[in-house]
């Protein structure tokens, strides 16, 4: 059985090759059971939580990351994300490889933002404010430059130090990354928004919104977590009801939905991710592996 590293993982998945390769899984019939979801208590810091993803192409592959999100690891200068992908034989249910969990996952969620922001953002997007330090901002920044012509990047987090110094590592000839203090002017500048936090009070307000920006709300998995207030989602879709989601990727990618430019709207995509992406992210980085040791 094949072990695939963070590091083999990150190199094989480039992401406008990982992008198209969402594309196209969310246009297959790619099988994906509800996930499941387990609160494991914490005594002296926030609760974590263990996420198990199946997911399954017909009798190609079958595949299930396991996942523990553990918000107190920031304080032990660890990952909150940490688990593995296995991959198996979708005929015999032979196990084919390990997959590196958190390295997965953060190409893949960012490839699936960066996606969204394809069909979404306006054509001529250069600047991108970044909400959130984490681990995932810079595949975030990699990914939404991959599919816009990003030129310019503003990062805002919580600790200005950390944010000053994450920009200064990843600005480079023709990205020009800068921290911010100021949230809201950072946000009425911007033309794409991307925020990537355990937040659980708002933190991007919609009276900072405008039509021709796209807002990119990644962190927030749980009801108690927040990353933009009410305003913000009612300003974009008209109302908080179902019936106002316009599409989610698996119309965008097959059309079903009118073809529109939304470029001069204010448009909003809620990433929850799902198993479909990690299985079409451990395919290609298996398949990109299968000569390596």
């Amino acid at each position: 059985m094949r072990m695939i590293s963070a590091a083999d993982v990150q190199q094989a998945l480039d992401f406008p090759s990982l992008v198209e390769r969402l594309r196209q899984a969310f246009k297959a019939d790619i099988q994906v059971p509800l996930r499941h979801h387990h609160t494991l208590a914490r005594a002296t810091e926030p609760d974590a939580t263990l996420l198990l993803m199946p997911a399954w192409d017909g009798e190609n592959h079958v595949g299930v990351k396991m996942v523990t999100v553990t918000p107190g690891n920031a304080d032990r200068g660890l990952p909150a994300v940490m688990g593995i992908y296995v991959l198996m034989d979708g005929k015999t249910g032979q196990p084919l490889a390990l997959v590196d969990g958190p390295m997965l996952t953060l190409r893949r969620t960012a490839a699936a933002s960066a996606l969204a922001a394809d069909y979404l953002a306006a054509k001529d997007t250069e600047k991108m404010l970044m909400v959130g330090t984490g681990a995932l901002a810079p595949h975030l920044i990699e990914a939404h430059a991959a599919v816009r012509p990003i030129r310019q990047v503003t990062l805002w987090g919580r600790n200005p130090e950390k944010a000053r110094k994450l920009a200064q590592s990843l600005s480079r000839d023709g990205l020009l990354v800068e921290a911010a203090e100021d949230l809201e002017a950072a946000v009425k500048q911007a033309q794409l928004i991307s925020c990537a936090t355990l937040s659980t009070t708002p933190l991007v307000k919609g009276d900072w919104l405008q039509p021709g920006q796209h807002l990119d709300l990644v962190g927030a998995f749980t009801p108690q977590m927040r990353e933009a207030d009410d305003a913000a989602v009612a300003k974009a879709s008209g109302a908080l009801r179902l019936a106002d989601i316009r599409a989610d990727l698996h119309q965008l990618t097959r059309q079903t939905t009118p073809p529109k430019d939304y470029g001069a709207a204010l448009t909003l995509f809620k990433s929850a991710g799902t198993a479909l992406e990690d299985l079409a992210a451990a395919q290609l980085a298996v398949a990109r592996n299968s000569t390596t040791g």
